[in-house]
């Protein structure tokens, strides 16, 4: 054995450069995945719980057809987003103890991208519904559309234009386009 070897391999670096086993990964990666979901279900909660009080307003009695349709959609929406983001929690229960920890992270992470989304339909379908409270016709679609595509805009896009930027540098050039890491 050459001097100072321990005998024994240290963990192989992932393609994100990180020295860590795979079960390292999938701790680290279900760790982060907690904060985000922390910061998403929170808002979901809180939403939905209003969403679920305005029912019961006197002012609800008054609402047109499309509005009240409209409200029980945003509660449907509001409900699933909930649902979505609070999932991951259902499955760490279901999978703790069998070693499925990558499966679980990949299976939640799934959930809270789709909670995202439902997440942002309940935010625009409210917001569609108030502001048909506060103006009057076509402003309150124009100003729900503009919202909506910030929205994409700001978690979509710019997002996916900052992966394209860190990971095409360079690398088509040099004909190894690689794949970025899934964290």
């Amino acid at each position: 054995m050459a001097p100072g070897a321990t005998g024994r391999e240290g963990p192989a670096p992932d393609r994100s450069g990180r020295q860590e086993s795979p079960e390292e990964r999938a701790d680290r990666r279900w760790s982060d995945l907690l904060q985000e979901v922390r910061v998403a279900q929170t808002g979901s909660q809180v939403l939905f719980g209003f969403l679920l009080s305005v029912v019961f307003m006197p002012r609800f009695a008054q609402l047109e057809q499309f509005d009240r349709n409209l409200y029980v959609v945003t509660v449907v929406l509001g409900a699933l987003a909930t649902g979505s983001l609070a999932a991951p929690v259902s499955y760490h229960r279901l999978f703790a103890g069998r070693r499925l920890k990558p499966e679980l992270v990949d299976a939640a992470a799934r959930l809270v991208a789709i909670g995202l989304v439902l997440l942002a339909l309940t935010i625009g379908s409210a917001l569609l519904l108030l502001l048909r409270e506060a103006l009057d016709g076509a402003p309150a679609a124009l100003i729900t559309a503009a919202v909506m595509a910030y929205f994409v805009c700001c978690w979509l896009f710019l997002p996916v234009i900052q992966l394209r930027r860190h990971y095409g540098r360079g690398e088509r050039r040099k004909g190894r386009g690689r794949r970025p890491p899934a964290d």
